[in-house]
């Protein structure tokens, strides 16, 4: 389900963005990879989307990152603390650490979309594996 990401040449200048920019682009491209998951499910647009936004939310982007992070590179150790360093308090009834943790998630994710999509791809494969073992 990640041959989407897979084939993407690496572009831009992901080292010129912010983190917060990055954790912006790979917010998106969560969502995408989850959207494009859910699309391949027999459902209603509303059961997709309710489902969708499960695996979107932050703590859903944290709890991926703790499966993921025995996985990571110094680099993308790095990347994901510049990112929870940057992140802010995040919404008014959400905790602090978990925001964190998904803002740095998400700046790693944009980081590697733009400058290494094969790595990204490897990644996610392995958490959707590690989803399909429960």
């Amino acid at each position: 389900m990640t041959d989407w990401i897979a084939l993407q040449s690496p572009s831009g200048s992901p080292d010129e963005l912010g983190p917060l920019q990055l954790a912006w682009l790979g917010d998106a491209v969560w969502e995408l990879h989850q959207r494009l998951r859910y699309c391949q499910k027999p459902g209603r647009s509303k059961d997709l989307h309710i489902a969708v936004v499960a695996e979107v939310n932050a703590e859903a982007q944290a709890n991926a990152l703790i499966e993921l992070e025995h996985h990571f590179s110094e680099l993308e150790k790095d990347l994901v603390r510049r990112g929870r360093n940057k992140a802010g308090r995040g919404p008014r009834n959400g905790d602090p650490s978990i925001y964190a943790k998904a803002t740095g998630f998400e700046t790693m994710i944009g980081w590697l979309f733009l400058n290494n999509p094969q790595r990204l791809a490897q990644l996610l494969e392995r958490l959707e594996n590690s989803k399909s073992d429960l």
